[in-house]
């Protein structure tokens, strides 16, 4: 772990936007229906989890899912409060493809953010407060849909690779398929199939913020979770055609090699009936009976050796005739 990052910002019509709250004054914050509140907590600790419990009292299995790795996105309603699950993408530079979990707690007029690696989309959105966003001054539930928004986004970048990725496979399918392609395709799967599973929860929970009625989200930001929902929609459609895109990379490459052990065998199984009929006239002069016709010309030898050639040279111009090399 590494340092503890608990940042605490705040925003009222009287006071305005204020950055670094100390934790001492949260409760007190809280107490303030008028008073926005933000609390991101990175890389905290048990002991500084203890803000979960202790100032905003949620419930302790969101709190256990909420520290804990959890696989897939989930959304459970307590009622007073929501609480998310969602993942985001790690910078597309970074292989293999990995997401960052992100948990939330979403209030009437709070919004807690629990994470243990750095996120892009939360940086951008602090930046963005600072600067007095309206995601802030509007409510918590744009500001959430603010940091939604930025992660889903950042999936962008991500698809860019993977088409790249494909092309350069299906021409290396067709033109050096070896294990080295075989790899990479089984790494693109492994990658495909991750987005997928990932997408597809949130993209039903983006539907359910956009449509159920949750007592912490208003009807005007409901309204903006359906453009991230459609942004979602997008990208689980084109986890399923990469699917279906490396599934038939893989098909093309186990059809080039089935393809290029025929050729193999080909040329072997000519080869080889090529050298039967010589390999019969050997056996038949290299039997040891004393009596046997041609033994005792003087240019036997020559002519056998004669014979061999026009039989080999005959066998190619009927194997070729046929089209068969």
């Amino acid at each position: 772990m590494g340092a503890v990052v608990i940042t605490i910002f705040t925003y009222s019509k009287e006071e305005g936007f204020l950055a670094g709250m100390p934790v001492e004054n949260l409760p007190e914050r809280l107490r303030d229906p008028r008073c926005l509140i933000w609390v991101d907590l990175e890389s905290a600790t048990t002991e500084e989890a203890l803000i979960l419990s202790r100032d905003f009292n949620f419930h302790p299995l969101a709190i256990e899912d909420c520290i804990a790795e959890t696989l897939l996105p989930k959304i459970d309603d307590f009622g007073d409060y929501l609480f998310l699950v969602f993942h985001g993408s790690r910078p597309e530079t970074e292989q293999p493809f990995e997401t960052v979990e992100i948990n939330f707690f979403l209030g009437v007029n709070y919004l807690v953010t629990y994470h243990d690696a750095p996120s892009r989309s939360i940086s951008r959105t602090k930046e963005r407060c600072t600067k007095m966003s309206p995601a802030m001054t509007q409510g918590v539930d744009f500001l959430l849909h603010d940091i939604l928004d930025g992660l889903v986004d950042n999936y962008f970048p991500i698809l860019d690779r993977f088409d790249e990725a494909i092309e350069r496979i299906e021409s290396q399918v067709v033109s050096q398929p070896d294990k080295g392609v075989l790899n990479q395709i089984f790494d693109l799967k492994r990658d495909v199939m991750h987005l997928r599973r990932v997408t597809g929860p949130q993209r039903d929970i983006l539907n359910r913020l956009s449509r159920d009625p949750f007592r912490v989200i208003g009807g005007k930001a409901a309204i903006y979770f359906r453009d991230v929902y459609d942004h979602l929609v997008r990208i689980a459609d084109l986890s399923d055609l990469y699917r279906d895109m490396v599934s038939s990379a893989l098909d093309a490459y186990l059809s080039s090699v089935s393809n290029r052990l025929n050729e193999v065998m080909k040329i072997l199984t000519i080869f080889t009936a090529t050298m039967m009929p010589l390999t019969l006239i050997t056996g038949i002069y290299g039997m040891n009976f004393d009596h046997m016709p041609e033994l005792r010309m003087r240019y036997g030898y020559y002519s056998v050796l004669v014979i061999m050639l026009i039989l080999m040279v005959g066998m190619f111009a009927y194997f070729r005739r046929k089209k068969w090399i």
